[in-house]
């Protein structure tokens, strides 16, 4: 029974050596554990300011953000507004085209004069919806072109210089735009 009382009172003085051998450490070590302590409790506030500070920055541009994309909404709204405005005065300006033609050339076909229209509708429908500025730009030139060779050619046969003849400048730009020959009257 001795041994078994010096074996679990050895034991015991083991458990005691390991607690004050812990207990001098925790002592002689309280100074770094409190800075430590104090290091990781400024860290975190630290870190706490900064990500609240980036949560403002960020709710910021985020509302800048939101703001221009509004003022950029509202202004691709007016824009398209008066692209439509736009268009629809183009349309007007092409049927008056066509009663010009048709009071023109009063000998002229129904079926040519609404060919005529109906190509100078293509030209504006091309130019408009171009994506390419460039191209854009080329097709407008080529609606223009096309528009003021009739145009003259209106006038220039209702000053009577030009008799019966039919708008043979204009029917030559349709041709050319459709590389197919029109066939002469």
């Amino acid at each position: 029974m001795k041994i078994l009382s010096n074996q679990v009172h050895n034991i015991a003085n083991f458990i005691h050596s390991i607690k004050v051998k812990n207990l001098d450490w925790r002592s002689a070590n309280q100074d770094q554990q409190i800075k430590l302590s104090h290091a990781r409790i400024l860290a975190d506030k630290k870190l706490a300011a900064e990500l609240a500070k980036k949560s403002v920055q960020l709710a910021h541009e985020i509302t800048l953000m939101k703001t221009r994309q509004q003022s950029e909404l509202t202004m691709l709204k007016t824009r398209c507004k008066e692209d439509v405005k736009d268009y629809q005065q183009y349309l007007k300006s092409l049927q008056q085209l066509k009663l010009t033609i048709q009071t023109s050339y009063d000998h002229l076909p129904d079926a040519i004069a609404q060919t005529i229209h109906h190509h100078a509708k293509y030209l504006l429908n091309t130019m408009w919806e171009a994506e390419d500025f460039e191209e854009k730009i080329i097709r407008e030139a080529r609606l223009i072109k096309f528009m003021t060779t009739l145009h003259e050619e209106a006038r220039l046969h209702r000053a009577g210089t030009l008799g019966e003849k039919l708008p043979e400048n204009t029917l030559k730009l349709i041709s050319q735009d459709n590389s197919c020959p029109l066939p002469h009257y």
